[in-house]
């Protein structure tokens, strides 16, 4: 698996930055949470991004696509995608201008009301859906290295911050 370069440092950075703020400012505790997590976005975007470049995809369009596939019709509205997928209506029009070059799906008119615009996902999208949903299951989404176990904590975890966030309510 590729990702960031690996930096093979002889000791843990952020612990040894905990370390210092702690000395220097104090409690350092939600630093070095906060710092690990961000780290950790950065591994595994560049795993995920890795194992769908065959695809021509990056994690953003792949799950957009996941959900076109999950939706009932394949189609949403783009606001819907963006609502769901939790990112800026721009974020979602850039996504959907690359699937669409890609013909992995296509824009159509709202038939409910002809002016809002729909996404729809092809046979081809859907193709591309399966496929890259087996390499990324066949590597734990890059995450084989916890247990069932732990990787319900860790979202116990993480989903509590997302419930203070407002992302929705519980």
């Amino acid at each position: 698996m590729t990702g960031p370069r690996p930096l093979k440092l002889p000791f843990d950075p952020i612990e040894r930055a905990a370390e210092t703020w702690r000395a220097t400012f104090g409690p350092s505790s939600a630093m070095a949470a906060v710092t690990s997590i961000m780290r950790a976005h950065q591994i595994l975007l560049a795993q995920l991004d890795t194992l769908l470049k065959p695809y021509d995809l990056t994690f953003a369009r792949y799950e957009a696509l996941v959900l076109l596939t999950f939706s009932r019709s394949g189609a949403l509205p783009l606001s819907k995608i963006g609502e769901r997928l939790m990112v800026h209506p721009t974020s979602v029009t850039n996504t959907v201008d690359r699937l669409e070059r890609a013909g992995l799906v296509r824009r159509m008119r709202n038939p409910r009301d002809g002016r809002g615009v729909l996404a729809e996902i092809t046979g081809e999208g859907r193709d591309i859906v399966r496929r890259a949903t087996d390499d990324l299951m066949n590597a734990g989404f890059c995450l084989g290295m916890y247990d069932d176990a732990e990787l319900g904590e860790m979202f116990g975890l993480l989903r509590t911050l997302r419930v203070a966030a407002g992302d929705f309510s519980p």
